[in-house]
């Protein structure tokens, strides 16, 4: 019994010292962001590894989404007459919800273990323990411009995917519910417009939809470079790097989005 309350404690603290680990990882690459030199070819180059070449799946995934949104809406709100609010039900999904959560998601499948991957194996080839050696700062050379390129660029892949989806929900709309496309999109505007104004022109429903995915690419790039770092054990620990982001990060986004929805609802309340 004791021996099991002294691994016990053990484990405790090793679990207690990694959030630490990971939350000082968060501090300094964001702090170091204010802090010469910039690396600003790191930067743009991390922004097309993570916004552009995630720009495919992230629009596959949108549009049809926005057309099984749309058919399986349609089936219900025919049933109470109401099917030309299609529209407002994909827009409000979408731009809420949907568009973020999947848009995160995707890209911390893609991105998340890349960047776990590509961190991992430098970490094991000792590339990273040559850069301290040269006195260069690998959190601020390697982590944050990943950090804020992600921070960058999963809002602006959110804003696409939430178009995107509703450019499906309207494909179907039009063909297989027989709703003109121009009644579609005057009902997604009312969705917006019901939201309400934050300084009289921008949409409440695009705040709590940007939102979002700012706080998800923080958690996935954190991620990711935090177990990259951390990586030990060869190219086995090259593997387990990856599939640990990537559980953490869509376990996190899950959760994370519970508690913004929450807080946003609450600030956003008519």
């Amino acid at each position: 019994m004791t021996a099991f309350t002294e691994r016990f404690a053990e484990s405790t603290i090793a679990k207690v010292q990694s959030v630490q680990a990971y939350f000082a990882l968060a501090g300094r690459a964001i702090g170091f962001a204010f802090v010469r030199p910039f690396y600003f070819q790191d930067l743009v180059q991390q922004m097309d590894e993570i916004g552009v070449k995630s720009l495919g799946i992230v629009l596959l995934t949108g549009f049809f989404t926005g057309m099984v949104l749309a058919l399986q809406s349609s089936v219900q709100l025919q049933a109470f007459g109401i099917s030309s609010l299609v529209g407002r039900l994909v827009a409000g999904s979408m731009i809420r919800e949907l568009g973020p959560v999947l848009a995160g998601l995707m890209v911390a499948g893609r991105v998340g273990s890349g960047i776990a991957a590509q961190l991992g194996s430098m970490r094991v080839t000792e590339q990273i323990d040559a850069l301290n050696t040269l006195g260069t700062d690998p959190i601020k050379k390697l982590v944050t411009p990943r950090v804020l390129a992600a921070l960058i660029m999963l809002p602006i892949l959110t804003i696409i995917n939430d178009f995107v989806g509703i450019v499906g929900g309207n494909l179907i709309a039009t063909v297989m519910i027989g709703i003109p496309t121009g009644q579609y999109w005057r009902t997604v505007w009312e969705q917006i417009v019901s939201g309400g104004f934050t300084l009289h022109y921008i949409p409440n429903d695009f705040i709590q939809g940007l939102v979002k995915p700012f706080v998800f690419g923080g958690i996935i790039s954190i991620s990711g470079c935090y177990f990259g770092l951390n990586t030990t054990g060869g190219t086995e620990g090259v593997g387990q790097a990856t599939t640990r982001t990537v559980v953490l990060s869509s376990i996190l986004i899950l959760v994370v989005d519970y508690f913004l929805t929450q807080i946003l609802l609450t600030v956003f309340s008519p």
